[in-house]
Order: structure tokens, then sequence, then C-alpha cells
């Protein structure tokens, strides 16, 4: 249970929302984790969730399944705000025009409703992140955002390296590094792209990927204190500790 003062944040990414195709198998959609995240969400009174993108496993969903999301979403009651990542970039044809159709007013994905950072004044909090655009390799952090409020969490989908060169080759793409995370001064950094949760940087920053729920059993709960201080906890999304 939240103290009072303190704002709580769900973090979650990859959860691959994905169908099959099959006619008639509607159990076979793969919606668990989009549930796992808000009952955990709800459990925790979190204000608001953050989907590290990958929500989607890609943009060819079919209308039923889109439908079943925005519902999912809208009658959660939390403030969801969805990063695009690689599998489910902002491209023509994207699924979030469809998933905004269908009355999900709970819900902002940044890079189609917000160009780059959603304010949430009622919080003095700012979440603000760069939405892959297209399948191809991008810097997540290429341009770091002013702090504008008293609270700021940044978000990115990519993969960390330490010290990456981004001039090699043959490398991995959407690269993550030390000195981006330190740059963004963020009181939090929200990461996606890795199935496992882990810590990541150099301690300047709390910067965390998530991990998706199906593979980690969890999700990541940030608490920002009244007092200033951020705490990061590793919850259940089974209602058991870890």
């Amino acid at each position: 249970m939240a103290a009072q003062g303190d704002i709580v944040v769900v973090h979650s990414s990859d959860l691959h929302i994905d169908a099959d195709y099959f006619p008639g198998r509607v159990n076979s959609w793969r919606t668990g984790n989009l549930d796992f995240v808000l009952g955990t969400a709800s459990r925790v009174e979190a204000d608001i969730v953050l989907l590290a993108g990958d929500t989607f496993d890609s943009h060819r969903q079919p209308p039923e399944l889109v439908a079943m999301v925005s519902e999912t979403i809208a009658s959660s009651g939390k403030q969801v705000v969805v990063l695009p990542g690689n599998h489910d970039p902002v491209i023509s044809g994207a699924v979030y025009q469809q998933l905004l159709s269908n009355g999900t007013n709970n819900l902002s994905v940044i890079g189609v409703t917000h160009e780059e950072a959603v304010t949430f004044e009622k919080f003095e909090l700012e979440i603000w992140g760069r939405a892959h655009r297209s399948y191809d390799d991008m810097d997540p952090f290429d341009k770091v955002r002013a702090r504008r409020t008293r609270w700021q969490i940044a978000m990115a989908h990519g993969h960390y390296e330490s010290k990456p060169n981004r001039k090699k080759r043959y490398r991995a793409s959407w690269l993550i590094g030390d000195a981006d995370l330190a740059a963004t001064g963020a009181d939090y950094v929200a990461l996606g792209h890795w199935n496992r949760a882990v810590e990541v940087g150099d301690g300047k920053v709390p910067a965390h990927y998530s991990g998706s729920p199906d593979y980690t059993g969890s999700v990541n709960v940030i608490r920002l204190k009244a007092g200033g201080d951020v705490v990061v906890e590793r919850t259940s999304v089974l209602g058991k500790a870890r």
C-alpha cells in the first residue's frame, strides 16, 4: 500500500501481445502478460503503469484482440504510458491508432499521443522517451530532455552495454551505455528489450530492465517518496514476495 504522498509506478516491458490467427481460438491469444501487469498495479495501488516497448509482438493483430486490449486497459483505471519498441514501432498502420480509437482515455503512447513526454501535473512528474519509429537502428538517448518537473522518469527500449562502440560494424542495435543513462539525470530509467530483470549502469541514476513478466514472474514497482527518495522493488505478479 502506498504511503501518503508517495507516487507509485509499475514498470514492465516486452509483453509481446499477439494472436496466432487461427479462427475461433481466442484462448490462444497472448494477453496474459497484460493481465499480470495491470493486476499487480491494482494490488500495489499504483498511480501509473509504464510499458517500455514491445507491448505488441507485431502490428498484425486482429481487431478483436486490439479491442480486448483497449477494454482491459480502460477498465484498469490506471494511467498507462506506452513507449513503442522495435517490434511495435510508430509506423504507418501501427496498431496504436486502432487501440486509441476504442476510447482508451487513460492510455498515452509516446510518439503518437505525445511527441516525447507525458506530464502528470498532479504528481509533478514527467515521463519521457524516444519511440522507435522504424525497424532500423536508432539511439534511444540521442537527445536528453531537460528536467521540467520535480520528478522525472526516462524510458528507453534497447540493448545495454557499459561502453558501447557504435562504430563497430557488427554489433547489437539500439545501444544504451552508462554515459547515456547518467546524462538523463532522471530519478529512474525504465528500460525494455531484455526478458530478464536487472539493474544496469554505473549507479549514477537507478536504471532497470523489468524483464518480460511471464519470464521473470515480476514487475518493477517504483516508489517516489514524498521526502525525495526513490525505492525500487521487484514485485511478483502472483502476489508472492521475491
